[in-house]
């Protein structure tokens, strides 16, 4: 089987279709390159039409969704910033609540998509590293399945601390190591995210001197509540 066939094969695996082959093909990048193309199709820097419809669903990361928004408990008077956003849903889900939400994502599409899903939400693309807000604006942060990506997560958690109130609340929801190379971390994919134990987790919130730092891990699911 020549390179580009098994590249082929490897992005069906991944539900993506002749699109996507397309669009992996005209991108003019090597074999080198690939992983990093498909981590970011998929996952990393979701785009085409089969990222949207799989980040537009209902049941997408549905149970990290309702465990971020059990733990914040959010009423009408909180403002949410959602990083790493997605296709909307939490924040379509928040605004239930009363809160007022706004989510950052530096993928376009998933803005796009965002503002769709939410569109009484405020969506802008944005690093997490480097979030465009003053210091205190918001009430509660959320993270969902977003932390397994980020290269220098404690910046992006001393960011979420400088937006965030005085008792403000933060809630991540991330994949612990004991679930690499299963469906829910799937190799290659797995090879460019950061897994971290619980304890581990948990040291790099308190450096980022966030309060009352707690992991909870449900069969590999892990979420992270903390306060500043």
């Amino acid at each position: 089987m020549s390179g580009d066939d098994a590249h082929a094969e490897t992005i069906r695996t991944f539900g993506l279709g002749d699109e996507d082959i397309a669009a992996w093909r005209a991108s003019g990048l090597g074999d080198a390159e690939f992983v990093d193309w498909l981590t970011d199709r998929v996952a990393r820097r979701p785009s085409g039409s089969r990222a949207r419809e799989v980040y537009g669903a209902e049941d997408v990361h549905d149970w990290a969704r309702r465990a971020i928004l059990d733990s914040l408990a959010l009423e009408p008077g909180d403002h949410l910033l959602e990083v790493g956003c997605g296709g909307g849903l939490l924040l379509r889900d928040a605004l239930v609540t009363g809160a007022a939400t706004t989510g950052i994502d530096h993928s376009e599409e998933m803005v796009a998509l965002a503002r769709e899903r939410a569109p009484s939400a405020n969506v802008l693309v944005g690093e997490a590293e480097r979030l465009p807000f003053d210091d205190g604006t918001f009430t509660a942060v959320a993270m969902s399945v977003v932390f397994f990506f980020l290269d220098d997560p404690a910046r992006v958690l001393r960011e979420c601390r400088r937006v965030l109130v005085r008792g403000g609340r933060l809630a991540v929801y991330t994949t612990a190591p004991e679930l690499r190379g299963t469906p829910a971390a799937p190799e290659p994919v797995a090879s460019r995210g950061h897994f971290y134990t619980d304890e581990e987790l948990a040291e790099l919130a308190e450096r980022a001197e966030l309060r009352g730092v707690a992991v909870r891990n449900d069969r590999g699911g892990q979420l992270l509540t903390a306060r500043v």
